[in-house]
Parts: C-alpha cells; sequence; structure tokens
C-alpha cells in the first residue's frame, strides 16, 4: 500500500507542471462559454444572423489554427535548442494573458474577433511548449498518470474562476453594473488567474532534454524539422499516429469551441448551456483521474480507441439534438471522455518521441491537434452555412471520428 500511494505521489516540480493546466484551462472554459455570449451580443448589435454568427465564430477559430499550425513548429524546434524552452513560452503566456484582457475593450464584432485570434495565438503556442515539458518534469513512467491528473485539475480548477464570472455576469443588473461591464471583469479575473498559476512552472521548471546551442540557432531549427519531416515516415507508430490524432482530436476540439455557440444557434436558453458545459468540467475531474489509473491496468492503446468511439456516439447524438435536457446529456457524456482522450494521447505521444527533440515532436503534435481544428471547424461553419442546419454542420463530425479510429488501430500495430 506504501508502494503503490508513493507512485502516484507528486513531485512539486509535477505539481507545478499541472498547475499550468489549471490556469489555462479557465480560458479554454471561458472561450467555450462567455466569449462567444460576448461575441454574439456584438454580432446581434452589428446586424448578423444566428446562422452568420455560428460561421464567423467558426472561421475565426479556423484562422487561430492554421496561424499555429504554420508557428508551433518553427518555435517548438527552436525551443528545443538548451535553454530556449522558457523564455518562449513565457512569450506565449503573456500574448495571451494580454490578449484575454484585451478583448474588453472591443466595442464591434470584428476588431473582438481580431483580439480574439490573436489571444488564442498565444494560449495555442503556449501548450507547444507547456506539453513538451512533460519529458522534463517526469518519467516515462508516470506520463499517463501525471498527463492525466493535468487534465483532471485543470478542470476542476478552471471552474473556480468560472462560478466568480458567471456570478457576476448573471447578477450584473442586481449589483448595479451592465452585463457588458461583468463580460469585461469575466476576461480580466481569467487572465489574472492564468498568469498567477503559471508562476510556480516559471520558477521550477528547468529544461532536462535538449540539443547544444548552434551557431545560427535558428537557422538550425528549420534544418531540423526539415529532416524530422523528410524522415517521419520512417517511423511509422508516429507518422500514422499523427494522422490519426490529426482527425479524432480534432473532432474533440471542434466540439469543446463550439459547443456554446452551437447551442446558441439552436436557439437554446444561455443560463442552462452556461450551466450545462459547467457540469461537464465537474464530470471531466473524476473521468480523467479514472483514466490516469486505467492506464495501470491497460494501455493506451486500448484506452484510446475507446474515447474514440464514444466521441464519434455524441457526433451523432448531436445530429438529433433540438432540446435542452439534450444538451445537459451532451455535456455529461463529453465531460466522461473529454479528460481521457486528452491526457491519454499527451502521454502516448510523449512516450514515442525522442525526449531531446520533444518541443519539435510536440511542434507537429499541436499541428495536428488544436493546430489542425480548422477542418472541424470549417466542416461545423460550411455545413451550417450550406444547409441552414446547425445540426447538419456539427453532426457531420462524426466523419473524423471514424477515420481516426481506422488510423490509430493501424498506428498501434506499427
Amino acid at each position: 500500500m506504501d508502494k503503490a500511494k508513493q507512485k502516484f505521489r507528486l513531485t512539486s516540480l509535477e505539481r507545478a507542471w499541472i498547475l499550468y493546466d489549471v490556469g489555462n484551462s479557465a480560458f479554454v472554459l471561458l472561450v467555450a462559454t462567455l466569449i462567444p455570449i460576448f461575441f454574439n451580443a456584438l454580432a446581434e448589435g452589428g446586424g448578423l444572423s444566428s446562422v452568420e454568427y455560428l460561421a464567423y465564430w467558426g472561421y475565426a477559430a479556423s484562422a487561430v489554427t492554421v496561424i499555429t499550425a504554420v508557428l508551433s513548429p518553427i518555435l517548438g524546434t527552436l525551443a528545443d535548442t538548451r535553454n530556449y524552452k522558457k523564455p518562449i513560452f513565457t512569450f506565449c503566456v503573456a500574448v495571451g494573458v494580454i490578449g484575454c484582457c484585451a478583448m474588453g475593450m472591443a466595442s464591434t464584432w470584428l476588431p473582438f474577433l481580431l483580439i480574439f485570434i490573436f489571444a488564442k495565438v498565444g494560449f495555442s503556442g503556449s501548450l507547444v511548449f507547456y506539453d513538451s515539458m512533460l519529458s522534463d518534469v517526469t518519467v516515462p513512467d508516470r506520463m499517463d498518470e501525471v498527463s492525466s491528473k493535468g487534465y483532471a485539475w485543470g478542470y476542476i480548477g478552471s471552474c473556480v474562476p468560472f462560478v466568480v464570472c458567471l456570478a457576476l455576469v448573471l447578477g450584473a443588473g442586481s449589483i448595479g453594473i451592465s452585463q457588458m461591464t461583468a463580460l469585461n471583469l469575466a476576461l480580466f479575473i481569467t487572465a489574472v488567474w492564468w498568469l498567477v498559476t503559471t508562476l510556480p512552472l516559471l520558477r521550477q521548471y528547468k529544461q532536462v532534454h535538449f540539443v547544444e546551442v548552434q551557431e545560427h540557432a535558428i537557422r538550425q531549427s528549420f534544418a531540423r524539422i526539415g529532416h524530422t519531416l523528410r524522415h517521419l515516415k520512417e517511423d511509422r507508430q508516429v507518422f500514422w499516429f499523427l494522422l490519426a490524432f490529426f482527425c479524432y482530436i480534432d473532432g474533440v476540439y471542434t466540439i469543446i469551441d463550439m459547443a456554446t455557440a452551437y447551442g446558441t444557434a439552436l436557439g437554446l436558453d444561455t443560463t442552462g448551456l452556461l450551466l450545462a458545459l459547467l457540469v461537464t468540467q465537474i464530470v471531466a475531474f473524476p473521468s480523467a483521474l479514472v483514466f490516469g489509473r486505467l492506464s495501470g491496468q491497460y494501455p493506451s492503446g486500448t484506452l484510446i480507441p475507446v474515447c474514440i468511439a464514444a466521441y464519434a456516439g455524441i457526433a451523432l447524438f448531436a445530429f438529433f439534438l433540438k432540446h435542452q435536457w439534450q444538451f445537459w446529456v451532451l455535456a455529461v457524456v463529453v465531460g466522461m471522455f473529454q479528460g481521457g482522450i486528452q491526457a491519454l494521447s499527451r502521454s502516448h505521444f510523449a512516450k514515442i518521441i525522442p525526449p531531446e527533440k520533444s518541443g519539435e515532436y510536440f511542434g507537429l503534435f499541436d499541428i495536428c491537434g488544436k493546430g489542425a481544428s480548422f477542418l472541424g471547424t470549417m466542416i461545423v461553419s460550411v455545413g451550417s452555412q450550406l444547409t441552414g442546419s446547425a445540426n447538419v454542420g456539427v453532426g457531420s463530425l462524426i466523419v473524423l471520428f471514424v477515420v481516426g479510429f481506422v488510423l490509430f488501430r493501424v498506428s498501434d500495430q506499427k
């Protein structure tokens, strides 16, 4: 029993790494809930219809992912150089935090979307380096457990500022402020939370795996990533996993990013949507921990396909979604598998790549994840506009999960 407890006891550095998940997850939750409502209010004031609102929100998310896809492998490869990872990570966090605060200054929908893109690129960039730090803060045998705890505590920890922000927005009238002022305060509170929870990692983290500084570090970074891309097919497990991850996680992040926008487009009650998504975070906390423990009994190659299959069912259910209670069911089921599929994918990838090239490889990982989610958002946006139905757009995501499932099985066999 003592050995088992010792095995799962976190080190100070592991706790600091997990704490950053608590901070950035607050921004993720805000993007999934209050920020689309903020944009909806500005869009209505600008004369946009509900379908146009959903489409433009999807296009903004796609712009973020395209920019991230271009920058991630370059910065990630550069960050593998000795003593480069922490400074670039710090810069990306600063961009995200400043952008989060600045969104409240926008008075019309177009400047708001532009600032949102700025903030989201900073956030996405920080995750390239954060994920690649996993091989520096722990050992391979503990990666599944530590990664799962990162997502788990991120889900539940992000609820702390969110509950405060939600109370401000819903109770704005009773405390004598406008709802727009309350949304501005929510953005500021989230930015401060994100910054404060980042400080322990910045104080404790030291880059363990790296390549030596070259005379022309940036030029060498391009050379290294070119070499990796040319030879990626030779490492068949990594190659096929990245293709699979490209598909299935694309659908996962699209559902996360567009859940509130989807419910709003269907005309569902805003307060109910926010509370349902709060339930998602609460359910995701124990679920992520359960998947972390299950990884000690079953390989991630077995658990990940289970999560992908569950998400295919979620997309099918979303196709028929019309009522508020159905959105609550969807929120609970998403919470059950969201943390598992994210955490296990991250740790699975960290175990099959060279640790001294973690930044470079996680740059590719981010392209195939958040950096490539333009495909999912484009499917939803274009499908919604062509058919005039948000259900068709979101339901079409099932294709990504089916293809991802097949490709993952190929990767696991390799």
